[in-house]
């Protein structure tokens, strides 16, 4: 039996006796018309699915979700994927689920810095006070730190919206010093604000439900009335449009109608499937005097 055991180390066969989040809980029943529990589980490590077979009524009413739970079950594959197996289920009155979300790689503290470095080197009048309007919203800071930048997706943790933000901006930045003809100081406040409205969208808790704001605007719509409001009384209208429209199309390339637009959206791409497609092993080292391995170079 593996007590206080970690999703990330979960394997097939694994007793585990734990503390999870409940990010979701939805009610089924099986061909056979069987009712069942389908449910999903996180930590700060990962995520993991989850079935209630037996006694589903009583247990289905002893935690709801957003609750830390602590499970009895088996690990098993479905398919291809591991899941849990749920004897028992109880809430954990004595954990705080937020203690149980996903977290960021990277320190936190570190990731600040790099913001307020990226945000201070745009020179634009109008764009600095406007990240300087950002960065003193203590609300939109910790929301950074505590949210996604996608929850099912790219960086679906907390701190996520922060560590991916980082690493856009300086994609742009860099490209800027490449392309010299893209306005840097546009780009790199677009970069940094361009998932803005993913702190309207999503709360704080696990699974990161949208709010209903977040479900009838998604983040793009409430990106842009967010950095409209910030703006207020900083920015003419042409530079208001300019900042306004790469946020507008970064998930839209065939909209992009400038350079900077069309650049926000490759660099947004661009670090969601780094952090998230496989990546190849490296072939292990050849012996010590053994020949070279052939290279093909037709």
């Amino acid at each position: 039996m593996d007590a206080d055991i970690a999703i990330v180390d979960l394997e097939e066969d694994r007793l585990v006796d734990a503390v999870f989040a409940v990010a979701r809980k939805d009610r089924a029943r099986t061909r056979a018309g069987r009712p069942y529990l389908v449910l999903e589980l996180v930590d700060a490590t990962g995520r993991i699915d989850a079935r209630v077979w037996n006694d589903v009524e009583v247990l289905a009413s002893e935690f709801d979700v957003g609750d830390a739970v602590r499970i009895l079950g088996r690990v098993e594959r479905y398919k291809t994927q591991l899941q849990l197996d749920v004897r028992t289920i109880e809430r954990a009155e004595d954990v705080d689920p937020a203690d149980l979300l996903p977290r960021a790689r990277r320190e936190l503290g570190e990731l600040d810095g790099f913001l307020e470095f990226l945000a201070g080197e745009v020179s634009h009048e109008g764009l600095h006070a406007l990240l300087r309007r950002f960065l003193d919203a203590d609300r939109l800071r910790v929301a950074y730190r505590g949210l996604p930048a996608s929850p099912a997706g790219h960086h679906g943790y907390a701190g996520g919206l922060l560590e991916h933000t980082i690493a856009v901006a300086t994609v742009c930045r860099d490209l800027c010093q490449l392309h010299l003809r893209l306005r840097s100081d546009l780009l790199v406040t677009a970069a940094l604000l361009h998932d803005v409205g993913r702190t309207a969208e999503l709360e704080r808790s696990p699974g990161f439900p949208q709010t209903r704001e977040g479900e009838l605007l998604g983040h793009v719509q409430l990106g842009i009335r967010t950095v409209e409001e910030l703006a207020a009384g900083l920015l003419d209208p042409e530079t208001l449009a300019e900042i306004l429209h790469p946020i507008a199309v970064h998930h839209d390339f065939r909209t992009a109608r400038t350079a900077e637009a069309a650049a926000l959206y490759h660099a947004n791409q661009l670090d969601a499937v780094a952090a998230t497609l496989p990546t190849v092993r490296a072939p292990a080292a050849p012996a010590v005097g053994a020949a070279p391995p052939a290279v093909n170079l037709s």
